[in-house]
Protein backbone atom coordinates (compact mmCIF):
# COMPACT_ATOMS: atom_id res chain seq x y z
CA UNK A 1 0.00 0.00 0.00
CA UNK A 2 1.39 3.40 -1.01
CA UNK A 3 0.02 6.56 0.59
CA UNK A 4 0.57 10.18 -0.41
CA UNK A 5 -0.93 13.21 1.33
CA UNK A 6 -1.49 16.86 0.45
CA UNK A 7 -2.88 19.90 2.22
CA UNK A 8 -4.73 22.87 0.72
CA UNK A 9 -5.16 26.10 2.68
CA UNK A 10 -6.92 29.29 1.54
CA UNK A 11 -3.81 31.35 2.26
CA UNK A 12 -1.15 29.20 0.56
CA UNK A 13 -3.01 26.84 -1.76
CA UNK A 14 -1.68 23.30 -2.19
CA UNK A 15 1.40 22.25 -0.26
CA UNK A 16 3.08 19.05 -1.36
CA UNK A 17 3.34 16.72 1.59
CA UNK A 18 4.33 14.06 -0.96
CA UNK A 19 4.46 13.90 -4.77
CA UNK A 20 1.48 13.16 -6.96
CA UNK A 21 1.05 9.45 -7.58
CA UNK A 22 -0.31 9.29 -11.12
CA UNK A 23 -2.86 6.91 -12.50
CA UNK A 24 -2.37 3.92 -10.16
CA UNK A 25 -4.11 5.43 -7.14
CA UNK A 26 -7.48 3.81 -6.46
CA UNK A 27 -8.72 6.02 -3.62
CA UNK A 28 -8.41 9.65 -2.53
CA UNK A 29 -9.95 10.54 0.85
CA UNK A 30 -10.76 14.27 0.84
CA UNK A 31 -11.86 15.97 4.06
CA UNK A 32 -12.38 19.72 4.20
CA UNK A 33 -14.55 22.69 4.99
CA UNK A 34 -17.87 23.06 3.16
CA UNK A 35 -16.42 26.03 1.25
CA UNK A 36 -13.46 23.94 0.08
CA UNK A 37 -15.64 21.05 -1.04
CA UNK A 38 -17.79 23.40 -3.14
CA UNK A 39 -14.81 24.63 -5.20
CA UNK A 40 -14.76 23.01 -8.61
CA UNK A 41 -11.13 24.04 -9.10
CA UNK A 42 -9.96 22.05 -6.08
CA UNK A 43 -11.72 18.93 -7.27
CA UNK A 44 -10.38 19.40 -10.81
CA UNK A 45 -6.82 19.56 -9.47
CA UNK A 46 -7.30 16.35 -7.47
CA UNK A 47 -8.71 14.67 -10.56
CA UNK A 48 -5.71 15.80 -12.63
CA UNK A 49 -3.31 14.33 -10.05
CA UNK A 50 -5.29 11.11 -9.58
CA UNK A 51 -7.16 10.49 -12.86
CA UNK A 52 -8.41 6.98 -12.09
CA UNK A 53 -9.09 7.23 -8.37
CA UNK A 54 -12.33 7.38 -6.47
CA UNK A 55 -12.24 10.85 -4.89
CA UNK A 56 -14.49 10.71 -1.86
CA UNK A 57 -14.96 12.47 1.49
CA UNK A 58 -17.08 14.97 3.34
CA UNK A 59 -17.24 18.36 5.04
CA UNK A 60 -15.87 18.63 8.55
CA UNK A 61 -15.50 20.52 11.79
CA UNK A 62 -11.72 20.27 11.42
CA UNK A 63 -9.31 18.29 9.29
CA UNK A 64 -6.62 15.88 10.53
CA UNK A 65 -3.33 15.38 8.68
CA UNK A 66 -0.60 13.57 10.57
CA UNK A 67 -0.62 15.03 14.08
CA UNK A 68 -1.91 18.44 12.99
CA UNK A 69 -5.50 19.65 13.16
CA UNK A 70 -6.51 22.24 10.54
CA UNK A 71 -9.60 24.41 10.09
CA UNK A 72 -11.24 25.53 6.84
CA UNK A 73 -8.72 23.58 4.75
CA UNK A 74 -8.72 20.44 2.58
CA UNK A 75 -6.72 17.30 3.37
CA UNK A 76 -6.28 14.76 0.57
CA UNK A 77 -4.91 11.25 1.17
CA UNK A 78 -4.24 9.16 -1.94
CA UNK A 79 -4.04 5.37 -1.54
CA UNK A 80 -2.59 2.87 -4.00
CA UNK A 81 -3.37 -0.70 -2.98
CA UNK A 82 -1.04 -3.45 -4.11
CA UNK A 83 -3.43 -6.41 -4.03
CA UNK A 84 -6.80 -5.03 -2.95
CA UNK A 85 -9.63 -3.32 -4.82
CA UNK A 86 -12.49 -0.99 -3.94
CA UNK A 87 -16.00 -0.25 -5.15
CA UNK A 88 -18.37 2.54 -4.23
CA UNK A 89 -21.96 3.76 -4.32
CA UNK A 90 -23.37 7.27 -3.93
CA UNK A 91 -26.98 7.42 -2.73
CA UNK A 92 -29.26 10.48 -2.41
CA UNK A 93 -31.29 10.83 0.78
CA UNK A 94 -34.89 11.62 -0.10
CA UNK A 95 -36.97 14.19 1.74
CA UNK A 96 -38.79 12.85 4.82
CA UNK A 97 -36.50 9.81 5.08
CA UNK A 98 -33.92 9.10 7.77
CA UNK A 99 -31.20 7.40 5.75
CA UNK A 100 -32.24 3.79 6.34
CA UNK A 101 -33.06 3.25 2.66
CA UNK A 102 -29.69 4.71 1.69
CA UNK A 103 -27.89 2.23 3.97
CA UNK A 104 -29.83 -0.64 2.43
CA UNK A 105 -28.79 0.48 -1.05
CA UNK A 106 -25.15 0.66 0.04
CA UNK A 107 -25.27 -2.94 1.25
CA UNK A 108 -27.15 -4.08 -1.85
CA UNK A 109 -24.46 -2.64 -4.14
CA UNK A 110 -21.34 -3.54 -2.16
CA UNK A 111 -22.04 -6.99 -0.71
CA UNK A 112 -20.39 -9.68 -2.82
CA UNK A 113 -17.64 -12.29 -2.37
CA UNK A 114 -14.36 -10.83 -1.19
CA UNK A 115 -15.83 -7.89 0.75
CA UNK A 116 -13.71 -7.15 3.81
CA UNK A 117 -15.04 -3.81 5.08
CA UNK A 118 -17.37 -0.90 4.36
CA UNK A 119 -16.56 2.75 5.05
CA UNK A 120 -19.29 5.36 4.73
CA UNK A 121 -19.74 9.13 4.99
CA UNK A 122 -23.17 10.71 5.46
CA UNK A 123 -24.83 14.11 5.41
CA UNK A 124 -24.65 14.88 9.12
CA UNK A 125 -27.81 16.99 9.31
CA UNK A 126 -30.35 14.87 7.41
CA UNK A 127 -29.31 11.29 8.19
CA UNK A 128 -30.45 9.70 11.44
CA UNK A 129 -27.27 7.88 12.35
CA UNK A 130 -29.07 5.33 14.52
CA UNK A 131 -31.39 4.20 11.71
CA UNK A 132 -28.56 4.25 9.20
CA UNK A 133 -26.28 2.11 11.39
CA UNK A 134 -29.08 -0.32 12.22
CA UNK A 135 -29.82 -0.88 8.53
CA UNK A 136 -26.15 -1.57 7.85
CA UNK A 137 -26.05 -4.09 10.71
CA UNK A 138 -29.07 -5.87 9.31
CA UNK A 139 -27.91 -5.93 5.69
CA UNK A 140 -24.19 -6.62 5.95
CA UNK A 141 -23.12 -10.28 6.24
CA UNK A 142 -21.85 -11.61 9.55
CA UNK A 143 -18.23 -10.69 10.04
CA UNK A 144 -18.37 -7.62 7.79
CA UNK A 145 -18.23 -4.35 9.72
CA UNK A 146 -18.79 -0.74 8.75
CA UNK A 147 -17.07 2.40 10.00
CA UNK A 148 -17.24 6.04 9.00
CA UNK A 149 -18.78 9.29 10.10
CA UNK A 150 -21.37 12.01 9.72
CA UNK A 151 -20.23 15.08 7.83
CA UNK A 152 -19.95 18.33 9.79
CA UNK A 153 -20.07 22.08 9.31
CA UNK A 154 -17.80 23.34 12.09
CA UNK A 155 -20.21 24.34 14.91
CA UNK A 156 -22.60 26.16 12.55
CA UNK A 157 -25.05 23.27 11.87
CA UNK A 158 -26.21 24.86 8.60
CA UNK A 159 -25.28 22.45 5.78
CA UNK A 160 -23.04 19.38 5.51
CA UNK A 161 -21.69 17.93 2.28
CA UNK A 162 -20.58 14.57 0.90
CA UNK A 163 -18.06 14.38 -1.97
CA UNK A 164 -17.93 11.54 -4.48
CA UNK A 165 -16.18 12.12 -7.81
CA UNK A 166 -17.38 15.71 -7.90
CA UNK A 167 -17.86 18.73 -5.69
CA UNK A 168 -19.63 18.25 -2.37
CA UNK A 169 -23.40 17.72 -2.26
CA UNK A 170 -25.92 17.81 0.55
CA UNK A 171 -28.50 15.07 1.18
CA UNK A 172 -26.20 12.24 0.09
CA UNK A 173 -24.37 9.28 1.60
CA UNK A 174 -21.48 7.37 0.08
CA UNK A 175 -20.29 3.84 0.78
CA UNK A 176 -16.88 2.39 -0.07
CA UNK A 177 -16.36 -1.35 -0.23
CA UNK A 178 -12.88 -2.81 0.35
CA UNK A 179 -12.14 -6.23 -1.17
CA UNK A 180 -9.27 -8.70 -1.07
CA UNK A 181 -7.85 -11.52 1.01
CA UNK A 182 -4.63 -9.57 1.64
CA UNK A 183 -6.38 -6.59 3.26
CA UNK A 184 -6.56 -6.36 7.05
CA UNK A 185 -8.91 -3.87 8.72
CA UNK A 186 -9.16 -2.96 12.41
CA UNK A 187 -11.29 -0.49 14.33
CA UNK A 188 -11.72 1.07 17.75
CA UNK A 189 -13.99 3.70 19.29
CA UNK A 190 -13.47 5.18 22.77
CA UNK A 191 -14.89 8.23 24.54
CA UNK A 192 -13.47 9.51 27.80
CA UNK A 193 -16.27 11.65 29.27
CA UNK A 194 -17.39 11.61 32.90
CA UNK A 195 -21.05 11.18 33.81
CA UNK A 196 -22.54 13.35 36.54
CA UNK A 197 -25.83 14.14 38.20
CA UNK A 198 -28.74 11.77 38.82
CA UNK A 199 -29.77 8.91 36.58
CA UNK A 200 -32.77 10.15 34.61
CA UNK A 201 -35.51 8.48 32.60
CA UNK A 202 -36.44 9.50 29.08
CA UNK A 203 -40.13 10.14 29.49
CA UNK A 204 -40.93 11.63 26.08
CA UNK A 205 -39.04 11.37 22.81
CA UNK A 206 -39.53 10.72 19.13
CA UNK A 207 -36.63 9.19 17.24
CA UNK A 208 -33.64 11.44 17.88
CA UNK A 209 -35.75 14.28 19.30
CA UNK A 210 -35.84 14.45 23.10
CA UNK A 211 -38.68 16.32 24.78
CA UNK A 212 -38.59 15.29 28.44
CA UNK A 213 -36.34 13.76 31.08
CA UNK A 214 -38.12 12.72 34.30
CA UNK A 215 -41.22 14.48 33.00
CA UNK A 216 -39.45 17.84 32.65
CA UNK A 217 -38.32 19.78 29.62
CA UNK A 218 -34.96 18.47 28.40
CA UNK A 219 -34.10 21.89 26.98
CA UNK A 220 -34.76 23.62 30.29
CA UNK A 221 -32.61 21.04 32.06
CA UNK A 222 -29.70 21.74 29.73
CA UNK A 223 -30.16 25.48 30.13
CA UNK A 224 -29.96 25.12 33.91
CA UNK A 225 -26.55 23.46 33.58
CA UNK A 226 -25.26 25.88 30.95
CA UNK A 227 -26.35 29.04 32.73
CA UNK A 228 -25.20 32.13 30.85
CA UNK A 229 -23.81 29.93 28.08
CA UNK A 230 -27.29 28.63 27.19
CA UNK A 231 -27.66 31.42 24.63
CA UNK A 232 -25.02 29.61 22.58
CA UNK A 233 -27.08 26.44 22.14
CA UNK A 234 -26.86 24.08 20.33
CA UNK A 235 -23.07 24.55 20.05
CA UNK A 236 -22.52 24.94 23.80
CA UNK A 237 -24.56 21.79 24.40
CA UNK A 238 -21.75 19.82 22.74
CA UNK A 239 -19.88 20.15 26.03
CA UNK A 240 -22.62 18.17 27.82
CA UNK A 241 -23.44 15.00 25.86
CA UNK A 242 -25.99 12.47 27.08
CA UNK A 243 -25.05 8.91 28.08
CA UNK A 244 -27.65 6.22 27.37
CA UNK A 245 -26.92 3.34 29.72
CA UNK A 246 -27.28 -0.12 28.19
CA UNK A 247 -28.69 -1.74 31.33
CA UNK A 248 -26.14 -4.57 31.21
CA UNK A 249 -23.18 -2.82 32.79
CA UNK A 250 -21.58 -1.99 29.43
CA UNK A 251 -20.21 1.32 28.24
CA UNK A 252 -23.52 2.50 26.83
CA UNK A 253 -23.88 4.96 23.97
CA UNK A 254 -23.21 8.70 23.99
CA UNK A 255 -25.50 11.13 22.18
CA UNK A 256 -24.57 14.70 21.28
CA UNK A 257 -26.78 17.75 20.74
CA UNK A 258 -27.32 18.84 17.13
CA UNK A 259 -30.23 21.27 17.44
CA UNK A 260 -32.89 22.78 19.67
CA UNK A 261 -36.51 23.92 19.29
CA UNK A 262 -37.53 26.63 21.72
CA UNK A 263 -41.21 26.33 20.86
CA UNK A 264 -41.49 22.66 21.80
CA UNK A 265 -38.73 22.70 24.41
CA UNK A 266 -37.06 19.83 22.57
CA UNK A 267 -33.51 18.92 21.63
CA UNK A 268 -32.33 17.01 18.55
CA UNK A 269 -29.46 14.57 19.10
CA UNK A 270 -27.07 12.76 16.78
CA UNK A 271 -28.91 9.45 17.31
CA UNK A 272 -32.13 8.01 18.70
CA UNK A 273 -33.14 8.60 22.33
CA UNK A 274 -35.62 5.79 23.12
CA UNK A 275 -38.45 6.40 25.59
CA UNK A 276 -37.83 4.57 28.83
CA UNK A 277 -34.06 4.67 28.42
CA UNK A 278 -31.91 5.63 31.40
CA UNK A 279 -29.68 8.61 30.80
CA UNK A 280 -27.05 10.74 32.53
CA UNK A 281 -25.48 14.01 31.55
CA UNK A 282 -21.76 13.97 30.85
CA UNK A 283 -18.96 16.50 31.10
CA UNK A 284 -15.39 16.73 29.91
CA UNK A 285 -12.39 15.13 31.57
CA UNK A 286 -9.38 16.39 29.60
CA UNK A 287 -7.01 13.58 30.49
CA UNK A 288 -9.59 10.88 29.86
CA UNK A 289 -10.47 12.35 26.44
CA UNK A 290 -6.80 12.14 25.42
CA UNK A 291 -6.49 8.64 26.89
CA UNK A 292 -9.63 7.66 24.97
CA UNK A 293 -7.97 8.51 21.67
CA UNK A 294 -4.99 6.34 22.58
CA UNK A 295 -7.35 3.56 23.58
CA UNK A 296 -9.12 3.70 20.22
CA UNK A 297 -5.74 3.40 18.47
CA UNK A 298 -4.75 0.41 20.60
CA UNK A 299 -8.08 -1.29 19.90
CA UNK A 300 -7.63 -0.64 16.17
CA UNK A 301 -4.26 -2.38 16.23
CA UNK A 302 -5.59 -5.28 18.30
CA UNK A 303 -8.38 -5.95 15.83
CA UNK A 304 -5.97 -5.51 12.93
CA UNK A 305 -3.96 -8.39 14.35
CA UNK A 306 -0.58 -6.71 13.93
CA UNK A 307 1.27 -3.63 15.14
CA UNK A 308 2.15 -1.97 11.84
CA UNK A 309 -0.97 -0.37 10.36
CA UNK A 310 -0.20 1.46 7.13
CA UNK A 311 -3.17 3.84 7.17
CA UNK A 312 -5.43 5.05 9.98
CA UNK A 313 -8.59 7.08 9.36
CA UNK A 314 -9.41 9.13 12.48
CA UNK A 315 -12.94 10.43 13.03
CA UNK A 316 -13.43 12.41 16.23
CA UNK A 317 -16.45 14.37 17.40
CA UNK A 318 -16.79 18.14 17.11
CA UNK A 319 -17.73 18.18 20.81
CA UNK A 320 -14.28 16.85 21.76
CA UNK A 321 -12.68 19.56 19.65
CA UNK A 322 -14.66 22.33 21.32
CA UNK A 323 -13.75 21.05 24.77
CA UNK A 324 -10.07 20.33 24.17
CA UNK A 325 -9.49 23.64 22.32
CA UNK A 326 -5.76 24.43 22.32
CA UNK A 327 -5.07 20.92 23.60
CA UNK A 328 -6.79 19.35 20.61
CA UNK A 329 -3.61 17.96 19.07
CA UNK A 330 -2.85 16.09 22.28
CA UNK A 331 -5.40 13.43 21.34
CA UNK A 332 -3.75 13.04 17.92
CA UNK A 333 -0.33 12.85 19.60
CA UNK A 334 -1.70 10.02 21.74
CA UNK A 335 -2.75 8.17 18.60
CA UNK A 336 0.71 8.70 17.07
CA UNK A 337 2.39 7.23 20.14
CA UNK A 338 0.40 4.04 19.67
CA UNK A 339 0.47 3.77 15.87
CA UNK A 340 4.01 4.96 15.19
CA UNK A 341 4.73 5.78 11.55
CA UNK A 342 1.21 5.00 10.31
CA UNK A 343 -0.20 7.61 7.88
CA UNK A 344 -2.92 9.53 9.75
CA UNK A 345 -5.86 11.30 8.10
CA UNK A 346 -9.34 12.19 9.25
CA UNK A 347 -11.80 14.79 10.43
CA UNK A 348 -14.04 16.08 13.22
CA UNK A 349 -17.63 14.95 12.76
CA UNK A 350 -21.25 15.16 13.88
CA UNK A 351 -21.23 11.44 14.68
CA UNK A 352 -19.00 8.38 14.39
CA UNK A 353 -19.91 4.99 12.91
CA UNK A 354 -18.19 1.92 14.33
CA UNK A 355 -19.07 -1.43 15.91
CA UNK A 356 -19.78 -1.23 19.63
CA UNK A 357 -17.37 -3.09 21.88
CA UNK A 358 -17.17 -6.76 20.97
CA UNK A 359 -20.26 -6.58 18.76
CA UNK A 360 -19.88 -6.61 15.00
CA UNK A 361 -21.79 -4.66 12.38
CA UNK A 362 -22.11 -0.92 12.98
CA UNK A 363 -23.33 1.47 15.67
CA UNK A 364 -23.66 5.24 15.89
CA UNK A 365 -21.43 6.93 18.45
CA UNK A 366 -21.14 10.54 19.52
CA UNK A 367 -18.26 12.25 21.31
CA UNK A 368 -15.80 9.43 20.60
CA UNK A 369 -12.52 9.09 18.78
CA UNK A 370 -13.11 6.36 16.20
CA UNK A 371 -10.15 4.91 14.30
CA UNK A 372 -10.13 2.53 11.33
CA UNK A 373 -6.77 0.91 10.57
CA UNK A 374 -5.72 -0.67 7.27
CA UNK A 375 -2.81 -2.88 6.23
CA UNK A 376 -2.01 -5.13 3.30
CA UNK A 377 -0.09 -8.35 3.94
Amino acid sequence: MKIRQRLWTPAVGWTDGSPAAGDRDQLVLAFGSPDALRQQGLFDQLRAWHPNALIVGCSTAGEILGTRVHDDCLVATAVQFERSVIDWVLVPVAEDTDGREAAEQIALKLVRPGLRHVMTFCDGLVVNGTSFAKALRERLPEGICATGGLAADSDRFIETLVMCNGIGQSRHVVGIGFYGDDLLVGYGSVGGWDSFGPLRTVTRSRGNVLFELDGKSALELYKSYLGEHSCGLPATGLRFPLLLEDGRGGAGLVRTVLGIDEASGSMTFGGDIPEGAKARLMKANFDRLVDGASGAASEGLRRLGRDDAQLAVLISCVGRKLVLRQRIEEEIDGVREVLGDTALAGFYSYGELCPQGTLGGCELHNQTMTITTFSEV
